[in-house]
């Protein structure tokens, strides 16, 4: 009896899992077949495991794409909070977290209830509600909701990615051209601010034809030769010993030079 138990047992056991793989199997091919509808072929399926690289393939209610042509989806059934809401890149090959645009960001962060594109109908349902305490002439009803032009550069909303890859080289990845100014702000005093950049002036030159221009007497230290140094030494020495009345060759009893009377 017991061997019969373990027998039947172990059948079971083998037929769940096959089922359970086939079952796998099948959801696997209707996934992937569901997926090629949705995403118009296999073009579209590819670029969508690269950019997302999403597993199963994520499906969702397409609710509206940015200037740059990101396109931004959410399911609220399939998927946990904070995770149902997703943006699909318009540019897959130059694609940054910056360039979703600030009222997409506080929608997928769930700071919003409405997308951007239906924000103007939202707030007009809210604003209803708001009294109008007194009669005014000002053109917005409200200041909910309004905000001014918002200005970016190659749909990069965070401007620090605006620099220069190197020295006057540009940066093709963003569009900046060779020897523009890179686009992120620098705080005043810093080294890299136009108006902290003191002009470089020079206090004089070593050469009688302006060669070895120098701004400090310390920068025209390191521009003088061995023989210069030896020079001015020699010219500091002489002249102490014509202010003090020095006697050449003639010791005191410490090794010093004796002054004469």
């Amino acid at each position: 009896r017991n061997k019969h138990h373990l027998n039947f047992q172990h059948q079971t056991d083998h037929l769940l899992t096959t089922v359970s793989t086939e079952a796998m199997v099948y959801s696997v091919i209707r996934n992937l077949q569901k997926s090629l509808k949705y995403r118009g072929g296999w073009k579209g399926l590819l670029e969508h495991m690269y950019t997302n690289g999403d597993y199963p393939f994520k499906f969702g209610t397409f609710m509206g794409s940015d200037a740059a042509g990101n396109r931004y989806y959410e399911n609220r059934v399939d998927y946990t909070f904070g995770q149902h809401r997703w943006v699909e890149p318009g540019d897959i090959h130059n694609w940054d977290s910056s360039s979703v645009s600030p009222e997409w960001q506080g929608w997928m962060t769930s700071t919003f209830d409405e997308p951007p594109c239906a924000e103007e109908e939202y707030i007009a349902g809210k604003t209803e509600k708001v009294d109008q305490m007194c009669e005014s002439n000002a053109p917005d009803k409200s200041n909910v909701g309004l905000q001014g032009n918002l200005w970016n550069f190659h749909n990069l909303h965070n401007q620090t990615q605006v620099r220069s890859r190197g020295y006057g080289i540009g940066n093709p990845i963003v569009g900046l051209p060779p020897g523009a100014k890179d686009g992120y702000y620098t705080q005043p005093g810093s080294p890299y601010n136009d108006a902290s950049i003191r002009p470089l002036e020079f206090v004089g030159a070593l050469d009688a034809d302006g060669g070895r221009k120098y701004k400090s007497e310390k920068w025209a230290e390191r521009l003088r030769t061995a023989s210069e140094k030896k020079s001015i030494e020699s010219e500091k020495e002489t002249s102490i010993q014509e202010i003090f009345g020095a006697v050449p060759g003639r010791k005191g009893a410490r090794g010093g030079t004796t002054l004469g009377k």
